[in-house]
């Protein structure tokens, strides 16, 4: 049953409890699968949201029930009022984490620490450096494997996010299940999606299916430990025998986990996205600086969120070009 007094229940009963805030648009890498190869067109630094606007706005969703907020980007850590934000939002009631490529980690992590972020997400689509490179386009391999293994040491709990797609990276599950041996990682992979720029095509992604038929042929069945996922969580995951760290797969595309979604987005210009796939957006940074109150727009925006993907219920509907080609390019959405 909707209660009509929480503007952040959908008419599905979802309640939302996670923000997702996009702290910039740019990136010091430059994936493919992300960032069009002609680049994008960025937002004017004005009408790109301040820390204290930052602040203001998560305020909202706090006071209004969200409970955890994950910092994104572009890369978030290029932003130079970073730790500005990073403390306004530490002294809110909620669970702060971050996902970062890693690049220029090692730079923050007295800040990161000092300000309870504990969850870190790395973005890491190769365990190749050459590979790594024709991704990226940057040669930062060796920085960022560093430094994920700084963070271990550091104690932070670490998640990497590899992409997978067909003829890039797909012949690397094993050896990123691997790194789990004797690294305290989850390596979470995730289904290729669509997004606009990035040219995406049902044949170029790999499904749930593929990935477990590919860990099924290379460990036995009483090797593989299913494991029990978080409440809301979008992974399923899984852990080999006798390895410190775990797997999951994200499977959005094939399997996507609609039903207990609890997050909501927010772009570094203050666009409110219900949904990853939403081809809408409302506007919250212009509210704020009109001096009114953002609670309807956000019930609005809320309420106004499709059951399935944005609308896109099928696969059919989904590789559709001229439906995913509405929404923005992944960089400029947040990961």
């Amino acid at each position: 049953m909707v209660n009509p007094n929480n503007i952040l229940q959908d008419s599905h009963d979802r309640d939302h409890t996670y923000l997702r805030i996009s702290l910039v648009e740019r990136c010091n890498l430059r994936c493919f699968y992300c960032m069009p190869a002609e680049g994008v067109p960025l937002t004017p630094k004005c009408d790109i949201m301040t820390y204290e606007e930052i602040y203001e706005i998560a305020k909202t969703f706090v006071d209004h029930g969200v409970t955890k907020i994950r910092l994104t980007g572009g890369e978030p850590l290029i932003r130079k009022d970073i730790s500005f934000v990073l403390e306004k939002l530490a002294s809110l009631p909620v669970e702060l984490s971050m996902t970062t490529n890693a690049v220029i980690i090692h730079k923050f992590i007295d800040t990161l620490r000092s300000t309870g972020v504990h969850n870190i997400n790395v973005s890491l689509d190769s365990l190749q450096k050459e590979k790594f490179y024709r991704i990226t386009l940057r040669d930062y391999f060796e920085t960022v494997y560093s430094n994920i293994l700084l963070l271990v040491k550091e104690g932070f709990n670490v998640k990497i996010n590899a992409v997978l797609m067909r003829g890039v990276n797909d012949d690397e599950v094993i050896d990123f299940i691997n790194l789990t041996k004797e690294l305290p990682v989850s390596v979470r992979f995730i289904e290729f999606m669509p997004f606009d720029g990035n040219k995406w095509e049902m044949t170029k992604m790999v499904s749930f299916e593929e990935v477990m038929s590919t860990v099924n042929t290379s460990f036995a069945e009483n090797e593989i430990e299913r494991l029990q996922d978080a409440p809301n969580d979008t992974a399923k995951n899984y852990r080999i025998k006798g390895y410190k760290g775990s797997f999951a797969i994200i499977s959005s595309v094939t399997n996507p986990f609609c039903d207990s979604c609890n997050r909501l987005r927010l772009t570094a210009n203050g666009q409110l996205k219900n949904c990853l796939f939403s081809r809408s957006e409302s506007d919250l940074l212009t509210t704020l600086r009109e001096g009114r109150s953002l609670d309807p727009i956000i019930q609005k925006a809320v309420q106004g969120k499709l059951k399935v993907r944005g609308g896109m219920d099928t696969l059919e509907k989904l590789q559709e070009p001229k439906l995913h080609g509405q929404n923005r390019s992944m960089t400029t959405i947040g990961g």
